[in-house]
């Protein structure tokens, strides 16, 4: 059995698949985010279960926020007992076996590229939007990887000079950081930022998205701001990586007319005749954090 570890802010999910990738069953709990003796009690509880059930020593693959350093050592601000870590030693010191980590972004991209939206292309980028803005890129059905660990962060590099000006934005600073980047603009909260920086009052993204399909004027100018800078990000993916597709996930890719309509504004933003790939929406989505996860660890065990 493959057991892929989906671990965020406020729960820790196990899923748990057969070799051929077939969901058995899966299972939450809260994450503990202050002690880490806890938090591996967690983790070992779960897997310890699992074995049990089904009879077996399940291969564990881990999906979490945050960077994984190149000594293994974690850095997430939504679980800050984590921080200068390294979960994957510990986790197997205590189950007697390997374990791959991965962040969930990048496990996303991983389980789309195998065997959801992206699995009949070579090179895929998956993107995800949501409370934040990250992904990874793949190639031939394996993660890119880089010295850092920090390749195809498109949400945390910083919004143009004449986006700024066009559209008269304040400076942002970020969680990262560093000052602007796409994320503060581009992810949901993002959307509202800009809604409220027009002078629209919408409270949530559903509304601000009915408001622009009624044809509401501030949510439509709002909308077009937003497909620009959206645009410009997804622009320096196209320019880094010039992948064959973009499979976005997170609550933005839930919006038809911003996948339709994305291309045209990825294309606004690179040289003149060169094109922007097709963009589509995720295959598992959420699933997809979870799934990458056994597919990073089976991918392990197979080398």
């Amino acid at each position: 059995m493959i057991y892929g570890l989906d671990i965020g802010g406020t729960k820790i999910e196990i899923a748990i698949f057969n070799q051929q990738l077939d969901l058995q069953e899966r299972r939450r709990i809260p994450t503990p985010k202050i002690s880490y003796s806890a938090f591996i009690d967690a983790l070992v509880t779960l897997v310890t279960q699992a074995d049990e059930k089904y009879c077996v020593k399940g291969i564990i693959g881990i999906g979490m926020p945050g960077i994984i350093d190149a000594n293994g050592l974690s850095l997430s601000a939504n679980i800050p007992c984590v921080n200068n870590k390294n979960v994957a030693h510990d986790l197997g010191k205590r189950l007697d076996r390997k374990v791959a980590i991965e962040n969930d972004c990048r496990c996303f991209a991983l389980s789309e590229a195998v065997d959801g939206a992206g699995k009949n292309y070579s090179n895929v980028y998956g993107a995800i939007i949501g409370t934040g803005a990250a992904g990874g890129f793949t190639i031939n059905q394996q993660l890119y990887t880089s010295r850092q660990g920090i390749a195809g962060e498109y949400g945390h590099m910083q919004l143009p000079a004449s986006l700024q000006q066009k559209y008269q934005l304040p400076i942002k600073a970020c969680g990262c950081g560093l000052p602007n980047c796409f994320e503060g603009y581009i992810s949901g909260p993002g959307i509202l930022f800009l809604h409220q920086h027009f002078g629209g009052d919408a409270v949530d993204v559903p509304t601000l998205v009915k408001r622009w399909h009624e044809g509401d004027a501030l949510a439509t100018i709002t909308f077009e701001c937003f497909l620009d800078i959206l645009g410009a990000s997804f622009s320096t993916i196209v320019m880094a990586y010039d992948p064959d597709i973009i499979v976005m996930g997170g609550g933005i890719s839930l919006i038809e007319r911003v996948i339709e309509r994305l291309p045209t504004h990825i294309e606004a933003h690179l040289f003149t005749n060169f094109n922007s790939p097709q963009v589509i929406q995720a295959q598992f989505g959420d699933a997809s954090g979870g799934r990458g996860a056994a597919i990073l660890a089976r991918q392990l065990h197979a080398v």
